[in-house]
Order: C-alpha cells, then sequence, then structure tokens
C-alpha cells in the first residue's frame, strides 16, 4: 500500500476517533452544558403560573413566556395531522435524527437550495436547550454546528425515552406562536379563545403554519400571508393522506376568523389584585422549595393558584367604580381650582417632582438637554393620549387624543379620582371582588390594601362599640353639648348643630362628633385605642389621642374590612383570605389557606351594633339615600366617612351575606372637593355600593338577595332603632353641605348624584368655623400629600375629621 493511501487511512480513521469521542464528551457533558439525563426525562418547559377565580376561569397568568401544557389526548387530531404533513413526513419512521433529509442537505446546496433537515425530536431538543439553559439557535456557523452535534444527542436520548406521542405533545407545549405566546394550548386560547381540543382543519393549520415564522405569519399583523401559509398546510395534509381533498377545499374556502384574547397584565379582570398578589407570590416562593432544593418560581414553574375572586362580582364592582367615578369626575375638573390649575399654587414643589419623575424629563436629561430648554417643552402644547372617562364596561375605550403641555397633563392626571373597592364575605373571609384604583394602565397604585387614609366617621362604630361594651346601650341618652378635654374643646358638629340630647343609636346614624367626643371623654381614648389596636388588631398605629374619635387615624381599606367583619361576623374576626390553594404544574397541592379567626366582641354586641348602623341607612341617617335615591331594599347596615376638607370618603357596609367597602379621594390631599354635598362619603362612596349591590341582587347565580336576614342572638329580641328619642335641633340630620359656593360645581342631575332636596336635609344658616385640636398640635389646614403607603412619611398628628 502506498505511503500516502496509508496517510489518507489514518486521517481518516483519526478524523472519526476524533469525532467519535468529540459526541462523547458531548454526551457525557465533558464539553458544553447540555441538559442532564435526569433533565430530559422529567423535561420542565418554563410554564406561566396562572391566577384562577373560584368558578375555575383564568384571571390572569404570571410568565417570562406565556405558555400552558396540555396532553396528548386535549391536542386536536387536525394539529398532529398538520404538523407531521408539514413539518416531518418520516416522523415515525425515524429515530430522532433524519439520515435521509440529513445526506441530502449537501446536495440541495450544490443546486442553490436551502433545505432544513431538523427533526421534530431535534427541533424538541433545541426548544428543551432555550428552556433549560437559556440557549437559542446559534448564528455562528461554528457555535451551530456544535450546537447540531448537542441536538442530535439530545434527539436520540428523547426517543429512547419517550414515546412518539409524548414527543409530539411535548414539542407542541414548547413551541412558540409569536406575541410572546407558547405552546398549542395558549396559541388556541389566544387566537381563536377556545381550547387546542376543538381546533378546526383551517385553525389548525393557522397555527401549525406560524411555525415557519411566527412573525410573517402572524394572522393578527400579516393576514393574507397568514392565508397563504394556511392553505399550503392544508394541501400537505391531503398529500399526506390526512383529510380528502372535499374537506381541504371547504376549509380553504373559509376567511380566517381570529377571536384574539392575549392575557395582559395591565387588562382583564382585577388587575389591581392580581398585582397585590405577584408580590405575595413572590415571597411565598422564596420561602418554598421544589424538590430540587430551588425555590419556586412564579414566572417558570407553573403553579396555579386558586383565588377567591368572584369574577361576576368582579366584574360589577368595576363597573361600579368606573360608572360613578366617571360622574364624579366631572364635578371635580369643572371646580374652579382645579379648571385653573390654581390649586398647585401652594404646592409648586410637588409639582416639580412629579416633572422630574416623568418619562419626558427623564429621556431629556440623558440627551444633557439644559433646564430651559426641558422647561420650554414641558410648556409646549403637544399632541398625546391621556385618560379620560368615555365607558363604564370598555376600559379600552378610556383614552382620548388631546393637545396640551406636558405641565398640563401631569395636574389633569394628579386631578383624576382614584378609588379602592374591596367586596367579601365576612364569615369566610372569602375575598369576592377588588378594585384598586380607577385603570390600571395609568394608575399603578393599590388603593384597597397598599394606601392608607384617615377613615372619618367610618371609624365611629368601634367607638360605639366600646361604649356598649363598657355598659350603655343604643336608648342611652348622650348630650350634645360642646365638649372640652384637656387643651381640646369642640364646641360644635359639622353641620352646625349643638344643645339637647339624643340616643347613642340616633347619635350614630346622624354621626354627631359633639356625641361621639363625649363617648370618648368618657371611656377614656387611652382605654379605646387599647380596644382597637390590641383588641381588633389594626396594622395601623391608632394613637391615644381623644380625636381618634373622629376618625383621624390613616388605615387601609382592606384592614378596615378586616376589623368590620366582627359585626356581620357575629363577634368574630376574620381575616380576609384571597388564595385557597397553590398547587405545582402537576396538580400537587403545595399549601392550602384558611382564615384566621378570633373572637373580639360577644353576639349580642355584634347585633346590637348591626341595628344601630342599620339605622345610618334609614330617613335621617347620613346614608339615607341608600334606601330612597338607590331604592336598595332588605336588612343591611353601614357607616358613612368624610375627612376634612372632602379630601377621603369613604362607605362601608354589609348585608348578612356580603361586606364591601368604597373609598374616594385624590392621590394628593390638597386636591379635593371645594363642595360637601358632593364630596362627602355618602356622595363619593356609599353610590359605589349601591351600584354594586343592586346587580349582586339582580344576579341570581350569587345567592345573594335582599331576602337574607341577620342571624338573632337566642334570647334576644328583634330590635330596631331607627326612632330616635332626641330634642336635637334640626340640621343633624346630614352631613355638612354648606361648605364652598353653588358657583364651585354644577347641580348634578346624574342619578348617582346629589340633587338639591335629596335626603331632605335642611341647609344651616352658616358654615360654622372649623373646629381644631389644641394639643397636640393640629397639621396645618389639614393639607399634606396623601399618604399612599405605610412607608411613607407621617403627617403631624391631625385634627378632628368632619363628620359623615
Amino acid at each position: 500500500m502506498k505511503k500516502s493511501v496509508k496517510i489518507l487511512w489514518r486521517v481518516a480513521f483519526g478524523v472519526l476517533a476524533f469525532f467519535v469521542l468529540f459526541v462523547l464528551l458531548i454526551n457525557f457533558r465533558v464539553i458544553g452544558n447540555m441538559p442532564s439525563m435526569e433533565e430530559l426525562e422529567n423535561p420542565r418547559a418554563a410554564l406561566a403560573s396562572e391566577v384562577i377565580a373560584d368558578d375555575g376561569t383564568i384571571l390572569g397568568k404570571y410568565y417570562q413566556v406565556d405558555r400552558s401544557s396540555s396532553d396528548y389526548n386535549e391536542i386536536s387530531k387536525n394539529v398532529i395531522n398538520a404538523l407531521i404533513a408539514t413539518e416531518e413526513t418520516r416522523f415515525y419512521d425515524n429515530s430522532g435524527i433524519d439520515a435521509k433529509g440529513t445526506l441530502a442537505i449537501p446536495f440541495y446546496l450544490l443546486i442553490g437550495k436551502k433545505r432544513g433537515s431538523s427533526t421534530i425530536t431535534q427541533q424538541l431538543a433545541l426548544n428543551l436547550q432555550a428552556d433549560n439553559l437559556g440557549k437559542q439557535r446559534a448564528s455562528n456557523p461554528v457555535s451551530r454546528a456544535f450546537q447540531k452535534l448537542q441536538e442530535w444527542i439530545i434527539a436520540v436520548k428523547l426517543e429512547r425515552n419517550f414515546t412518539k406521542q409524548e414527543i409530539l405533545t411535548l414539542y407542541l407545549n414548547t413551541v412558540a406562536f409569536g406575541d410572546n405566546v407558547y405552546g398549542i394550548e395558549n396559541g388556541a386560547r389566544t387566537f381563536f379563545s377556545k381550547d387546542a381540543g376543538h381546533l378546526s382543519i383551517e385553525e389548525a393549520a393557522i397555527l401549525v403554519g406560524m411555525l415557519k415564522g411566527n412573525t410573517m405569519y402572524n394572522p393578527r399583523r400579516n393576514p393574507q400571508l397568514a392565508l397563504s401559509r394556511r392553505n399550503t398546510v392544508i394541501d400537505n395534509m391531503v398529500e399526506s393522506g390526512f383529510t380528502t381533498p372535499a374537506e381541504a377545499a371547504a376549509a380553504k374556502s373559509k376567511p380566517i376568523v381570529l377571536h384574539y384574547n392575549k392575557i395582559d397584565h395591565n387588562k382583564g379582570l382585577a388587575p389591581y389584585f392580581r398585582e397585590v398578589l405577584r408580590d405575595e407570590l413572590k415571597t411565598w416562593c422564596k420561602k418554598h422549595n421544589k424538590a430540587d432544593g430551588t425555590p419556586y418560581n412564579i414566572y417558570r414553574d407553573g403553579l396555579k393558584i386558586y383565588t377567591t375572586i368572584n369574577p361576576r362580582m368582579q366584574l360589577y364592582a368595576e363597573e361600579a367604580v368606573a360608572k360613578h367615578l366617571a360622574s364624579l369626575q366631572k364635578f371635580l375638573y369643572s371646580q374652579n381650582d382645579v379648571k385653573t390649575g390654581s390649586v398647585w399654587k401652594k404646592w409648586p414643589k410637588y409639582l416639580e417632582k412629579y416633572t422630574q419623575e416623568s418619562d419626558r424629563y427623564r429621556a431629556m436629561k440623558e440627551d444633557e438637554a439644559s433646564d430651559s430648554a426641558i422647561a420650554r417643552a414641558f410648556n409646549t402644547p403637544t399632541r398625546m393620549k391621556v385618560f379620560s372617562w368615555k365607558s363604564s364596561t370598555e376600559p379600552d375605550l378610556n383614552e382620548i387624543d388631546t393637545v396640551m403641555t406636558p405641565l398640563d397633563s401631569i395636574k389633569y392626571m394628579r386631578a383624576v379620582l382614584q378609588a379602592g373597592f374591596m367586596a367579601m364575605d365576612p364569615e369566610s373571609g372569602e375575598v369576592k371582588a377588588w378594585v384598586g384604583g380607577p385603570d390600571f394602565r395609568y394608575f399603578k397604585n393599590d388603593h384597597v390594601a397598599k394606601t392608607r387614609r384617615q377613615v372619618g366617621s367610618t371609624f365611629k362604630p368601634f367607638l360605639y362599640c366600646f361604649a356598649i361594651m363598657n355598659g350603655m346601650s343604643p336608648y342611652t341618652m348622650l348630650p350634645n353639648e360642646p365638649v372640652t378635654i384637656g387643651n381640646w374643646t369642640l364646641s360644635r358638629n359639622s353641620e352646625g348643630s349643638v344643645g339637647g340630647s339624643i340616643s347613642m343609636a340616633g347619635a350614630l346614624a346622624r354621626s354627631l362628633n359633639l356625641v361621639s367626643a363625649y363617648l370618648i371623654k368618657q371611656i377614656g381614648a387611652k382605654a379605646f385605642a387599647d380596644f382597637a389596636q390590641n383588641k381588633i388588631r389594626f396594622t395601623s398605629k391608632i394613637e391615644p389621642y381623644p380625636s381618634i374619635a373622629l376618625g383621624v387615624s390613616e388605615i387601609s381599606l382592606y384592614d378596615m374590612l378586616q376589623a368590620y367583619t366582627m359585626f356581620p361576623g357575629r363577634g368574630i374576626n376574620t381575616q380576609p383570605i384571597y388564595i385557597t390553594r397553590i398547587e405545582d404544574r402537576y396538580g400537587n397541592i403545595l399549601e392550602t389557606f384558611a382564615p384566621l379567626k378570633r373572637e373580639v366582641i360577644s353576639e349580642k354586641e355584634a347585633y346590637t351594633m348591626v341595628k344601630m348602623m342599620e339605622g345610618v341607612l334609614q330617613p335621617g341617617g347620613t346614608g339615607a339615600r341608600m334606601r330612597g335615591a338607590y331604592k336598595m331594599q332588605g336588612e343591611m347596615a353601614g357607616k358613612t366617612g368624610t375627612t376634612n376638607d372632602n379630601t377621603d370618603g369613604w362607605f362601608m357596609g354589609y348585608t348578612p351575606k356580603l361586606l364591601a367597602g368604597a373609598w374616594v379621594g385624590c392621590e394628593n390631599n390638597f386636591i379635593h372637593f371645594a363642595s360637601t354635598r358632593i364630596g362627602q362619603g355618602a356622595n363619593t362612596g356609599l353610590p359605589i355600593w349601591a351600584l354594586f349591590m343592586q346587580k349582586v341582587y339582580a344576579d341570581n347565580t350569587l345567592k345573594i338577595n335582599s331576602s337574607d336576614k341577620f342571624i338573632v342572638p337566642t334570647n334576644m329580641t328583634d330590635e330596631t332603632y331607627s326612632n330616635f328619642d332626641t330634642n336635637v335641633k334640626p340640621g343633624a340630620e346630614a352631613e355638612d353641605i354648606g361648605n364652598g359656593s353653588e358657583s364651585d360645581y354644577n347641580t348634578g342631575t346624574d342619578e348617582n348624584m346629589y340633587t338639591p332636596g335629596e335626603d331632605k336635609t335642611p341647609e344651616p344658616a352658616a358654615k360654622p368655623k372649623e373646629e381644631k385640636p389644641a394639643a397636640p398640635k393640629p397639621e396645618k389646614d389639614s393639607k399634606t400629600p396623601a399618604t399612599t403607603n405605610p412607608a411613607a412619611p407621617k403627617a403631624v398628628y391631625p385634627s378632628p375629621k368632619k363628620d359623615n
């Protein structure tokens, strides 16, 4: 044998040996970073975690890539057939590598054509590397060749460890369909609003056709290209014998009909709730580990979070908030100080702060624009989109194209009324609806759990309850006279009345500040603060000042609702609960949740308070419009609340089966209604509650109706306290309506707004001077920016609130 031939054979065998050794080193993970055998046997494609409502519907997802998984029998045969016909007709005949197709590549290259040789199993191998290792298809030829070797090895291993059906299922659960949607189930739900098991031939062909290019053949973006690609896939199905020519012709004759429904964390039901839940789940994941010892990840581990949110109640709550805020907003925008921008004259530092926090300002700073250039830009009219109430049922419509200066847009958006609303079952603690603001796209602050505001007279029921516990009764006659405690003197009620006496039940219904001040003097501020802090267990600090009787404490709506559970809950304080269980991707229960319950007051004391608070909604009470303007029937109780300068409007209300609360105000508390007639809690918070309950009562599927009764404790008579013995002068039936002038607002004609003569409340002769406590030193004018979260700086302890 010639020497040259020997060298040639040695080189050939050497190359072959090197190749075999190289493959073995890759296989045993000495070279590269290939998934382990365990990872291949238990493939873990990144799955979005799902937030599930109490009826099983998906409220939303947490994901880096939006993916759900299906079993083989949950995928339409049309999808399987379209995939085999288009991607690899010899799928069932190879062992992960298509030798014939691979060998044909050089010949196709010689004639100037491209040919893909990757089998479905190889494509799955690449997908799994992307999931497990973050690897994507390499663009460098050398890197791509190395990656190809890894794909071959993984493909062979997959074929040895999985059936063909399992490989197809895993492949379809990992492929991308564009729009950050992964997996056939999500593709079907996103583009056609149906599950993967019910896809027709033409729908399956659309999705399979997208695998060649999920942007180019996306039917939402490029309908004509998608139609052409769909028909090609259908032709392939005919050629492979998966469908008849007649069926194919019928499918190809149909236009593309999409029912696109992409889950967006900014949209859909309960976005504020889902964001609060996201933060809680992140904390949960850090404290809980998977079998491999690593913590769970809500974006990749496919957790299923089962919640108590009822989609129907959630929808009714969102619509109620939107409908009433839209009506109220007209009044605030027409108010002179808001319309002219003069409300900002005393607060230039906050306007400067919001300007510097804007994207426009930061972008100009990055471009090294001068301060003068930035100032000019912020005072130059610019075309923009801003939030505006257009629909209470179609949130996507609530924005307008307009022209205004960026500075004016800041003022405009800061004057948008905010709200918080939550509804729950007072006995089980299950949260049924959660609305944290007007529109999550524009306003991210959650006003249910993350915002603390002064609660006004909604705090008074706890004071009256403590008085009942200390021997008083609803019939106890109390003086409506000036009260002095130390250096603090309260000389009259907010609506102007003073003098006479009234039963305790009547004082609560009319929300008389003088009587509340008298009660706190009798039972002691320290004793009452201790009851609120350590018995009811508010998370906010309840200071032992006399003015806590009038609601100066800053408390979240969530905490207020928990505290109120003891009234309809027959003395039991129940912690709100919104997660029932968390499961892993395989359906294994990781944790279940139950509410904490504590007895705070006796059942008789709770029922006494229920009957007293029913008086609030009766004629003469501060919430009388519940029965009048809103025609609400059945047993229900509640309390209105309004703070100084109409900064915060509250309503807390409950029926035998449902407890709900509403807060309304602006982010900055120096932006508020000038008129108490418009800004009082009975006109801001109460209507949201009423609109919500009207729909709840009308929905028979919820099994909550006006015939429900509060349970009367054993050996206790079912008394009512709505006929109050009183000699208090007229003017004490409702909130002060003399704040502001008629020119400050338009007379309301909306059915949800105050109209002259409503509640038959007489106009006081003159607006009384607002009383301020002498000690501790009051906050000047009570006009500090609103506290929007528990960590925000606290104002100096404030003055008493307006009655409500």
